[in-house]
């Protein structure tokens, strides 16, 4: 055997190795499997969605078609479970511009509006970006949680959480910063969404998911590595058993929604499912 051929057959037993242990540490019936979805019902793509087995799909809003998506959602038995508010980059609510912070603020309080109206539970939220002088780490946290308290009323009337996303954009790279911003809004309406690939990069994401805690209500699903970046899952750098077991410690139960591709989604359930134990 050549050694190209050894490294290969070598990476295809340690991914096949995680993936049959994860039968050890069962999810099914506590995870639920989503997938991003968009705006609008598009009737066959969720009808191969609930064929394959997915439990649900997440949203985008402000935009979303809340009347004709919930109608088609519940014909097809494909719940709705969120949305992902698409403003977040370019109408930020760290603008120094109070009119622009505003402007980001009633965007939010309106994807929280139609995630309500498809029966959905969150809106995720990336808090904006540090970018220059003007928008640094500490501006960031302090106008983006100015923010955020001022619908912590309107997610409480409407029973849609605001969970917050960390992303690469400068800010809160490292576990512990994350749980003390979550921590300093001080409402239960507002808590994480671990993207299991994003953080991968700057601390193991079984790390993450141990120093968060509680605060985490919803997953994205992805992987990262050092070699290969984002990637289909099972092939970056997350070691999916610990993942497995911090979950376990932390009694997580809830969504699971996967963010890429997996050259199809025929391979994205059969990855989920092995690689969190569902």
């Amino acid at each position: 055997m050549n050694r190209r051929n050894f490294l290969a057959c070598s990476s295809s037993l340690a991914l096949s190795s995680d993936m049959l242990s994860a039968k050890e540490l069962s999810f099914n019936g506590r995870i639920k499997k989503a997938v991003k979805f968009g705006k609008k019902p598009n009737e066959i793509l969720m009808n191969k969605i609930v064929g394959l087995g997915f439990d649900e799909i997440e949203g985008s809003a402000p935009g979303l078609q809340a009347h004709e998506m919930k109608k088609v959602c519940q014909e097809m038995n494909l719940p709705m479970h969120g949305v992902v508010y698409n403003k977040h980059w370019k109408v930020r609510l760290s603008n120094p511009d109070p009119q622009v912070s505003r402007e980001s603020r009633l965007g939010l309080a309106q994807a929280m509006k139609e995630s309500k109206g498809v029966e959905g539970t969150s809106v995720l939220l990336v808090p904006s970006r540090v970018k220059g002088e003007q928008e640094t780490h500490q501006d960031l946290w302090d106008r983006s949680i100015r923010q955020i308290r001022k619908l912590i009323p309107l997610a409480k009337e409407l029973r849609v959480h605001i969970l917050i996303e960390t992303v690469w954009n400068g800010f809160c790279y490292q576990p512990e910063q994350f749980r003390d911003y979550i921590d300093e809004i001080e409402s239960p309406w507002v808590q994480a969404y671990f993207d299991i690939g994003n953080m991968q990069k700057f601390a193991p994401s079984h790390e993450w998911i141990r120093i968060l805690g509680k605060r985490t209500l919803k997953l994205d699903v992805k992987d990262w590595g050092s070699k290969n970046g984002f990637c289909p899952l099972g092939r970056g750098d997350v070691d999916w058993k610990k993942v497995r077991q911090e979950l376990e410690k932390t009694e997580f139960a809830g969504w699971a929604t996967r963010e890429g591709n997996d050259g199809g989604l025929e391979n994205t359930v059969k990855l989920m499912d092995q690689l969190l134990g569902l």
